[in-house]
């Protein structure tokens, strides 16, 4: 039975899979900056931990914002960035982990479309948030080989899970609004991972080194989430405009800003695909993920 230490309990992804993580048989502690058994604002605190643990993942973080000034954009790196080095100092006082497992994001690649990217993929993410983990990555890879810890790097795609937030909950809550509306036929192909397959993966990461895309196997379409959304809402499917139309209203959301619905880089979102290669989990762990069109629940 292994001490789990599990950062970030207390957001999305952690409240997606906490009881999936206990399940496990894991005697598991948390870290929050609202509740868990470690109340901590890591960004610019370290933790004083009362054991030493043999995993730690470390999935708390900042991410689904556009930062509107330089304060915002810091504030990615204090949290990705000097979170990690402070839960690092941490654990150097109560003890080095066995395994260490950082939830990183495939934003880091900086593509907006491409079909079955990998982790070879050059790290050109130039956002606050894609640069923050890549800066977080560097300081682990160091800091593991150093004290000689196994460094699992999972790289997820767009997360499905109950409540989500980012373009996920954007969509379920423009569908739920009458607002949505589907572009062209809905084919560009999106990865997407069921929240649960992270706490799936754990207990075959524990004596592993290895950064893995993970996303689920599909890739569905636009339309295909859609679809799933609207019969789990009671709603029709969304009213199709021409790409033509769309186009000519991301334009217009450029000059209007914020309150826009769409602007161009969203439009460019909804209709390239963009899918990610998970086969070297799938090689490499033994892992079988969740299909995502089979799994996702908006609600419990």
């Amino acid at each position: 039975m292994s001490k789990l230490l599990f950062t970030g309990a207390s957001g999305f992804l952690g409240k997606n899979i906490i009881s999936r993580l206990e399940e496990g048989g894991n005697l598991i502690s948390t870290i929050g900056n609202i509740a868990g058994d470690y109340v901590c604002d890591l960004s610019v605190d370290i933790p004083i931990l009362k054991e030493k643990f043999d995993i730690v993942l470390h999935a708390a973080g900042k991410a689904h914002t556009l930062p509107k000034s330089e304060l915002e954009k810091q504030l990615f790196f204090e949290i990705n960035f000097q979170g990690t080095k402070n839960l690092c100092s941490a654990l150097e006082k109560s003890g080095i982990p066995e395994t260490f497992i950082f939830i990183s994001t495939v934003s880091v690649y900086g593509v907006e479309s491409g079909s079955n990217i990998n982790e070879d993929h050059p790290l050109n993410g130039s956002s606050p948030y894609a640069l923050s983990k890549i800066k977080a990555e560097d300081y682990l890879f160091e800091w593991c080989n150093k004290h000689n810890v196994n460094l699992n790097i999972l790289r997820p795609s767009l997360i499905a899970g109950y409540n989500p937030n980012g373009n996920l909950g954007a969509m379920i809550h423009g569908i739920k609004t009458g607002k949505y509306m589907r572009i062209g036929n809905g084919d560009a192909r999106k990865s997407v991972l069921m929240a649960e397959d992270i706490a799936i993966l754990i207990p075959l990461l524990e004596k592993n080194n290895g950064i893995y895309n993970i996303c689920d196997s599909y890739n569905p379409s636009f339309a295909e989430i859609e679809k799933l959304l609207c019969s789990q809402l009671g709603k029709s499917e969304p009213f199709s405009i021409p790409y033509w139309l769309a186009k000519s209203m991301a334009f217009a959301g450029d000059i209007l800003g914020d309150k826009a619905p769409i602007n161009s880089n969203k439009l460019k979102k909804i209709i390239q695909p963009l899918t990610f290669d998970n086969s070297k989990a799938i090689r490499e762990l033994g892992w079988n993920p969740m299909d995502v069109i089979s799994n996702f629940k908006i609600k419990k």
